[in-house]
């Protein structure tokens, strides 16, 4: 890789073991190294500029999971000959809720999770970041319900006019990658499935999908097979009937003893207004930061590459973030 130092064997190898450094191994000062100064981080919960949030954050995290593992899980990623590498990073992340923090006093449950994080790198260094957790499934695994925790976090940040509002496009900040991704064609097959999908038409599902998928959603759901498929999807198209549907970046790659995947990152933006996932419609405006990985491969009377269908999917949005736009603009008590 020219411009990254020579202990790494390739890009993978690069994210995952600096990710390890940083939490597992509680190298939180080699940031210095492996973040730019001026980085953007953008989750679902905010965004943050500078290395030293990321510190900050990242010091309070461990406090509160001192036996957080984040286990790779993959890292489908492209080059770009103007912007570098971009990973997009999928992770079991895995801990007990042992200190007090953020989720309120320790409960001392465990939880398991998945993150998918995009990093653009330049010369052994991250310099933008988009990030995703499921905030939801850990709130939920912890015993409380997304919407009630969502409403604690909004009083104990001192009330809707005071609380940190939730990422949305208007709040972005230009943080130097500017590239959409390949044109790999499993990435353009991927997103041309979500589209269809957000464009309602459901009946791509059992047609895209193997019947044994095995799917990892929002909520810390694992689930299998079309229905679950479309339970998913549904819901949250559902929520937010109006709102457009927009792909930000996608890859597609082949290779690395793996089958054929996919990574798209894309946004809802619109009102809730329809019954869904998030129950009673409200009228709130609402934008939705989602993540995607998919895998592909054929099963039976497949002839070739045009017969594969997605075997595996991890689809990921943020449930405290949707319900606190919800609850900060007032219009659900």
């Amino acid at each position: 890789m020219k411009g990254f130092s020579n202990r790494w064997k390739d890009f993978p190898d690069y994210i995952i073991g600096i990710t390890k450094e940083i939490w597992e191994d509680r190298g939180v000062g080699t940031l210095h190294d492996y973040y730019a100064k001026d980085i953007v981080v953008r989750s679902p919960m905010g965004i943050q500029r500078g290395n030293g949030a990321v510190m900050a954050a990242t010091m309070a995290t461990i406090n509160e999971f001192p036996d957080r593992e984040l286990l790779g899980d993959d890292v489908i990623f492209s080059d770009d000959p103007e912007f570098g590498l971009l990973s997009s990073h999928r992770l079991i992340t895995r801990a007990t809720h042992t200190r007090d923090g953020q989720f309120g006093a320790a409960t001392g449950k465990p939880w398991t999770v998945r993150v998918i994080a995009d990093c653009a790198a330049k010369d052994d260094c991250i310099y933008d970041e988009w990030l995703v957790r499921d905030y939801g499934g850990i709130v939920r695994q912890l015993g409380m319900d997304p919407r009630d925790y969502a409403a604690q976090l909004i009083e104990a940040e001192g009330g809707p006019d005071a609380a940190p509002k939730p990422f949305t496009p208007d709040q972005d900040i230009d943080g130097g990658y500017n590239s959409k991704g390949n044109d790999n064609a499993w990435g353009q097959r991927y997103a041309d499935t979500l589209t269809r999908i957000m464009d309602l038409d459901f009946h791509t599902i059992p047609k895209d999908y193997d019947r044994a998928v095995n799917c990892e959603y929002a909520g810390a759901q694992t689930v299998l097979s079309h229905d679950s498929v479309t339970k998913f999807w549904l819901g949250l198209r559902s929520s937010f009937p109006d709102a457009k549907f927009t792909i930000h970046h996608q890859i597609g790659m082949d290779g690395d003893m793996l089958a054929p995947r996919a990574a798209i990152r894309w946004s809802l933006d619109g009102t809730h207004s329809g019954w869904g996932t998030f129950g009673k419609p409200t009228s709130a405006k609402v934008h939705v930061m989602g993540m995607c990985h998919a895998e592909y491969g054929p099963f039976c009377n497949a002839s070739g590459p045009q017969d594969a269908t997605i075997r595996r999917e991890c689809a990921l949005y943020d449930e405290i973030a949707i319900w606190k736009q919800i609850l900060m603009q007032g219009t659900q008590q």
